[in-house]
């Protein structure tokens, strides 16, 4: 599984211009699977980014989680995050996972963060997204597992 992290003070996703998840400060999360993803590998990632301390405090130091802050979050299924680009210079998306599995991860995913009583905006898995964010900071983090 990997996860960009985006800080961000707004960020939104449409689908053929029709706006389907938006947020005000929080996290926009692009996220991708691989089948070797396991229950154990989306509980992890899903407690580390609801309690990482990525958000500002009063002497800004980065010590505040999402939930300190009231934040959200965007989370936009991205399979491209798996791109080889080793050989050639057309990407291999190989090491992506199985379509309808990392659709049910994804779902399962965003469950997850929600049960850490954060507030989480979708876009649609699969479909050719437009992404407008606003990064606060900037700050983006990669997670891997």
């Amino acid at each position: 599984m990997k996860v960009v992290i985006q800080r961000v003070s707004e960020a939104k996703v449409s689908v053929d211009e029709k706006a389907l998840g938006q947020i005000g400060q929080g996290l926009c999360l692009l996220v991708a699977f691989a089948d070797e993803d396991t229950e154990e590998t989306l509980e992890y990632m899903a407690r580390k980014i609801a309690n990482m301390r990525i958000f500002s405090d009063a002497d800004d130091k980065m010590n505040l989680s999402i939930k300190d802050v009231d934040g959200k979050i965007l989370s936009i299924s991205q399979f491209t995050l798996y791109a080889d680009t080793k050989h050639g210079n057309r990407p291999s998306f190989t090491g992506a996972g199985n379509f309808e599995a990392s659709s049910r991860k994804y779902d399962h995913f965003n469950e997850l963060l929600r049960g850490y009583d954060l507030t989480v905006e979708t876009g649609e898995f699969g479909a050719d997204m437009q992404v407008s964010l606003t990064n606060d900071g900037p700050v983006t983090i990669l997670m891997e597992r």
